[in-house]
C-alpha cells in the first residue's frame, strides 16, 4: 500500500517547538511572579499592539468574540437597534449584536473575495441601523474605503472584525482601517495565544476608557463600579506569549502569502476549483486558504484518506443557523453565500507549512478530478 503525507489543517506542535527555547522562560517567568491578572505584561502587550496597529489605544479581553461585543456596549449599541453584518462570517458576529437584544441585519457577500457586498449595504439602512461590522474574512480586508463612505453619509458606527486579520492592510494602510476593531487571538489565528485572548484597538479615547471599565466588571479602581460590565480579561500568561510572539507577525505573513501563492500557481491550471482572488486594494494576510470546487465533499473525503486535513468555513450560513431558522430566515435569501457555503474548502495553511507539502496537496487535488495517481 502506498505511504501518504500526513499534513495537518494547522500545525501547532510544529511552531511550538521552533519557539520553545525561547518562549519556555517568557512562561517561567509569568510562572514565578505569579501575577496572573491584569499585570504589567498585559499592559505592555497592549501597548506593542496598539503601536503596531498604528492605533492609540489596545484593551486586552478574554476573547475575539468579547472584543466585538464589548465594543458594541461601548458605543452605545442597545436593545432594538440594528446592525449590518455580512451573512457569511463565523457565528460569534452576529450572536453578540444578539445577545445584547439588537439585530443583526445580514448581507450578502461579494462572490470574488467573501467579504461584505458594499453595493448591498444602504439597502439594508433603516432608521434603526446604528453600526456596520465588516468582516475581513480569511485575511481579506473589506472594502473599507466605500463602507467609511456610507457610515459617514448615514451617521453609522463602525466596527471592524479584524478576528482573521492581524497584519492585513487596506490601500497600505493596517487593518482596522477605521477608527476601531476586535482582533482574536485563538491558538490557529495568526498571531495565536495558548489559549482564547481577544484585543479591541482604537483611536478613540473616550471608547477605550469604558471598554477598559467594562472587561472589568464595571470597574476602575478596585471595589468602586460605576457602570455595569463582564469579568473578560486578558491573563498575564496569554499576553506575555503574544508580546513574544508579535515580532514574528510580519515573518509569519509574508510566509503564509508565500505560500499561498506556491498554492495558486499549481492549482490555477485545474478547470475544475476556483482559487482565491486578491483584491488590489488588499494586502491579504491568507489566515485561511479558501478554494470552490462542485465536488466538494468527494474531494475533501479523497483527500482525507491520503492524509490531508481540510475545514469547511463555514458549511452551514448563519441565517440558517436555527437561532435565526426561529427568527424567520430561510434557504434562498442570501444565495451567494449559500452557493459558497456548498463549495468552499480550506486547505492547510500556517507559516511553517513545507513546499513539498503544498505540492503534495496540490498533486493529490490534481489527481482526483484527473484520475492520475
Amino acid at each position: 500500500m502506498k505511504a501518504f503525507m500526513k499534513i495537518k489543517f494547522v500545525d501547532l506542535p510544529r511552531q511550538n517547538s521552533i519557539l520553545k527555547d525561547k518562549l519556555m522562560p517568557v512562561i517561567e517567568k509569568v510562572y514565578s511572579e505569579a501575577d496572573f491578572t491584569m499585570g504589567p505584561k498585559l499592559n505592555k502587550f497592549e501597548s506593542e499592539f496598539a503601536k503596531f496597529c498604528n492605533k492609540k489605544y489596545a484593551i486586552g479581553v478574554n476573547s475575539g468574540t468579547d472584543a466585538l461585543m464589548l465594543s458594541l456596549m461601548a458605543y452605545g449599541i442597545n436593545k432594538g437597534d440594528e446592525v449590518i453584518i455580512p451573512v457569511n462570517s463565523y457565528f460569534s458576529t452576529a450572536m453578540v449584536v444578539s445577545n445584547l437584544e439588537a439585530k443583526p441585519i445580514f448581507v450578502d457577500i461579494n462572490p470574488d473575495f467573501y467579504t461584505i457586498d458594499v453595493k448591498k449595504i444602504e439597502k439594508a439602512i433603516t432608521k434603526k441601523t446604528k453600526a456596520i461590522i465588516p468582516v475581513h474574512l480569511y485575511g481579506q480586508p473589506a472594502e473599507m474605503d466605500k463602507i467609511l463612505q456610507i457610515a459617514k453619509k448615514h451617521k453609522l458606527t463602525i466596527i471592524e472584525d479584524a478576528c482573521q486579520a492581524h497584519g492585513a492592510k487596506y490601500k497600505d494602510k493596517l487593518i482596522p482601517y477605521g477608527e476601531t476593531g476586535a482582533f482574536s487571538f485563538f491558538p490557529g489565528k495568526n498571531l495565536g495565544a495558548f489559549g482564547d485572548g481577544g484585543v479591541v484597538v482604537t483611536d478613540n479615547r473616550k471608547i477605550a476608557k469604558k471598554i477598559l471599565y467594562l472587561r472589568n466588571d464595571g470597574s476602575y479602581k478596585k471595589y468602586l463600579h460605576p457602570m455595569f460590565g463582564i469579568k473578560s480579561r486578558l491573563d498575564t500568561l496569554q499576553a506575555a506569549v503574544l508580546s513574544f510572539k508579535l515580532p514574528y507577525l510580519n515573518k509569519w505573513n509574508n510566509l503564509r502569502r508565500n505560500n499561498a501563492r506556491k498554492y495558486s500557481d499549481l492549482l490555477k491550471l485545474i478547470p475544475q476549483i476556483k482559487i482565491p482572488k486578491e483584491n488590489y486594494d488588499s494586502y491579504h494576510v491568507f489566515h485561511l486558504y479558501v478554494i470552490e470546487s462542485e465536488k466538494r465533499d468527494k474531494l475533501q473525503q479523497y483527500l482525507k484518506d491520503r492524509g490531508i486535513e481540510t475545514i469547511i468555513h463555514y458549511p452551514v450560513p448563519i441565517h440558517l443557523q436555527k437561532p435565526y431558522r426561529l427568527q424567520g430566515y430561510k434557504k434562498g435569501m442570501f444565495p451567494v453565500t449559500e452557493e459558497k457555503s456548498r463549495r468552499i474548502l480550506s486547505l492547510p495553511m500556517f507559516p511553517e507549512l513545507t513546499e513539498r507539502e503544498i505540492e503534495y496537496v496540490c498533486k493529490s487535488i490534481s489527481s482526483f478530478f484527473t484520475g492520475k495517481r
